[in-house]
């Protein structure tokens, strides 16, 4: 795929994920469902119950395919792909079927759909859409307004975060709809993002990271800490990372800063363990920027990053366990830490 000592974008990385996610976001089978029959008729294949999102195995690969493929030709517009991007988008971002997937979502049986992952996403590509000069974001608003408000339906009740590293994780959710909520000038979800967030975690200290189980693709641990460095003030969060991390500049907790193995690429749950790779590159990349001048914390964390890189970035493709979403995590990693117009 790439080779390890690859560890930004290039021009040719870009080209290459941009390739393997136009070969899967129309790809409507195998497909992983997360649909409720509530009678017979229920009983209906991908493309007719999401009219965009129908592809990449499941519903969640399927829209950070899109904003794979919306990053790519934002940052590296002259990739050969990029026509066919276009196309694709004005053929994917039409009313009728951004009311398609609104529909779905007004059916009783779909009240937690995708809670809290696919949330998240949608509203992490409804912020990279609204940074291209082209219809699809004003297109596809409706669908993002869907999900911010079940956001705001969902938190206030929410007592306690799911504090794990797979699809459940609230931190993860709610990091990426912070990036909609900052695009849209949404202050009152920011708020709501940041009280919520405050309550569950600002009294965590000492960070044990247990971690990794068998199929986690987030490091619990590490996800929490980005979060809140994308919610709270730079000094605050300064303070409450040395504290939930106080060993980290010594390596400490070990696990955190050990790439995982990936035993079999073709078992779909143990696949994951790439993606915990990716994700750690990126929260390690995220937090050591946010790190004060002179921290010795910040190279090791880029040391750490680009070994997590490294052991995965050559498996990106080639089992479609993998295939289908490994390149949105790497593309996380890849640009993770920079400031990009």
């Amino acid at each position: 795929m790439s080779s390890p000592s690859d560890s930004r974008l290039t021009p040719d990385l870009a080209a290459k994920f941009a390739g393997i996610a136009l070969g899967h976001v129309t790809r409507e089978y195998p497909n992983k469902l997360d649909h409720v029959l509530e009678d017979p008729a229920d009983a209906r294949g991908p493309r007719d119950l999401h009219p965009i999102f129908f592809g990449s195995f499941d519903w969640h690969s399927c829209v950070h395919g899109y904003w794979l493929l919306a990053t790519l030709l934002r940052r590296e517009p002259g990739i050969p792909q990029a026509r066919a991007i276009r196309a694709l988008f004005d053929d994917a971002f039409t009313a009728d079927k951004v009311a398609g997937e609104v529909a779905y979502l007004a059916r009783p049986s779909s009240r937690g759909f995708e809670r809290p992952y696919g949330w998240g996403w949608l509203l992490k590509l409804q912020a990279e859409l609204m940074a291209h000069d082209a219809p699809w974001a004003a297109t596809h608003q409706p669908l993002a307004e869907a999900f911010a408000q079940r956001f705001q339906d969902f938190l206030p009740k929410a007592s306690y975060p799911i504090r794990t590293g797979v699809h459940s994780s609230t931190a993860f959710a709610i990091a990426l709809a912070q990036d909609y909520a900052a695009a849209r000038g949404d202050a009152a979800l920011s708020a709501l993002f940041t009280d919520k967030c405050r309550a569950w975690y600002l009294a965590d200290r000492d960070a044990p990271a247990w971690e990794p189980s068998g199929d986690e693709f987030l490091s619990a641990t590490l996800m929490e800490a980005e979060c809140l460095r994308r919610l709270l003030p730079a000094a605050e969060f300064a303070a409450w990372f040395a504290d939930f991390l106080p060993r980290a500049a010594r390596r400490q907790p070990a696990s955190l800063f050990t790439p995982a193995t990936v035993s079999d690429r073709s078992d779909g749950k143990i696949a994951h363990l790439d993606g915990l790779n990716f994700s750690r590159a990126w929260c390690w990349r995220e937090l050591a920027a946010a790190l004060p001048a002179g921290d010795p914390l910040a190279a090791v964390a880029e040391a750490t990053a680009r070994e997590h890189l490294a052991a995965s970035l050559p498996h990106v493709a080639g089992d479609y366990m993998g295939e289908h979403w490994l390149a949105s995590f790497a593309l996380l990693a890849l640009t993770a830490g920079e400031v990009v117009g």
